[in-house]
């Protein structure tokens, strides 16, 4: 049995029962549901939900639970999945920042058991795992190569940082620098592997499609 009375009550206590997962899985944990290990004995991957913006923090404790307990040798990797994406100051410079791709997530590698869950559970800040039937659900071997290879990646795979762009389809905008400065027009298209924008412009009366950078406009 993994969870049962006074522990049971312990487990839900904080978070209760959560629902929606980024990557779309979902969790339904009644407190009266007996929970077992689903992979006992086996290292394996889970998602752990924690508080919103203390991912790192939280990370950094339950690290620090884990080297002073007697149960590291059932913990491996705690990550906090980033990617990398590009942004514009105001003044058009370009600079690389870390984005999380899962906030209010960690991501970590163990095996599932009463003593190793509730070592997870008595850190500050974190919540419960993710998963259907009452019992935590390991990830899938696609998803975990892809999040491992962005945390790891190749030397010889290069990766272009993503442009993130803070406007959507349909939206309002001004341009700010170029040649249609001081026009106005919508959002068409966004391109953010070369962080540009398509914006329908009136230009002598007749509705024309502009392509810009992304930092050349701004939302009205």
């Amino acid at each position: 049995m993994f969870v049962s009375g006074a522990k049971a009550h312990a487990y839900y206590g904080w978070f209760g029962c959560s629902s929606a997962l980024a990557q779309g899985l979902r969790v339904n944990i009644s407190a009266q549901s007996t929970i077992e290990s689903p992979d006992a004995g086996e290292m394996r991957w889970y998602i752990l939900k924690v508080q919103f913006n203390r991912e790192d923090t939280i990370r950094e404790a339950l690290e620090k639970r884990i080297r002073l307990s007697e149960h590291k040798n059932m913990f491996g990797e705690i990550l906090v999945p980033t990617e990398d994406v590009v942004e514009f100051t105001r003044a058009g410079k370009r600079r690389v920042m870390k984005r999380k791709l899962y906030p209010g997530y960690l991501v970590v590698h163990m095996i599932i058991n009463d003593d190793t869950w509730f070592l997870v559970r008595e850190t500050t800040g974190v919540g419960d795992f993710t998963g259907s039937g009452g019992k935590p659900t390991a990830m899938t071997d696609s998803d975990v190569e892809r999040i491992l290879k962005m945390a790891y990646p190749d030397a010889d795979d290069e990766q272009v940082p993503k442009t993130t762009i803070p406007f959507r389809s349909g939206e309002r905008i001004r341009v700010k620098e170029g040649n249609f400065q001081s026009l106005e027009g919508d959002v068409d298209r966004i391109d953010e592997a070369n962080g540009r924008v398509t914006v329908i412009i009136s230009i002598f009366g007749r509705s024309t499609p502009v392509e810009l950078d992304h930092w050349q406009i701004e939302s009205l």
